[in-house]
């Protein structure tokens, strides 16, 4: 009798980590499939995007030859492998995926992959990207009249504490 109830304990608990695994596999389909709609494959894309710039300046401010134009196109290929080993979609999916999942939970995945693929949520893609260019843009206009005060109050703060630096340590008491 004992014998039986091991074995059906250990059938009930297989069959536990199954639903568990399909659960995963679902959750984890579910978030992929709201990563594709985001677009998150294209994540890196500034990034490469700097780069290549970083490079094309360099080229120009050593003022290299046209003719030398394909040494810049041979190391910009070269820096977009690098990219590729360190951010490319392939090595950040798995991260993209997991991040996702511990945040969201399934349905509310599902729920975000439906509003992504209506029509409001197809605008909200299209235009967040030039939004948060803007917002981006918009707060550091408005920062440029703290840089002053924030570097006034760090130059105060550290002229009271020169003193404080220069002057001897109490002495201990015995």
């Amino acid at each position: 009798m004992t014998r039986l109830r091991a074995i059906c304990t250990a059938v009930v608990l297989v069959c536990a980590s199954g639903q568990v695994l399909a659960d995963t596999a679902s959750h984890n389909a579910s978030a992929e499939t709201f990563l594709k709609l985001a677009h998150a494959d294209k994540l890196g894309t500034p990034v490469y995007m700097q780069v290549q710039q970083m490079f094309a300046q360099r080229f120009a401010e050593t003022k290299a030859p046209e003719a030398k134009k394909a040494l810049l196109e041979t190391y910009q290929a070269k820096a977009n492998a690098a990219l590729d080993q360190a951010i490319g979609w392939n090595k950040l999916k798995p991260d993209m995926i997991k991040l996702y999942t511990a945040n969201f939970s399934e349905s509310e995945l599902k729920d975000l992959v439906a509003f992504y693929q209506s029509p409001l949520g197809k605008k909200v893609l299209t235009k967040m990207p030039e939004m948060t260019q803007q917002s981006a843009q918009l707060t550091q206009s408005k920062l440029e009249s703290a840089v002053p005060v924030v570097n006034k109050l760090l130059a105060d703060m550290t002229a009271e504490l020169e003193p404080a630096k220069a002057a001897p340590a109490p002495a201990k008491k015995p």
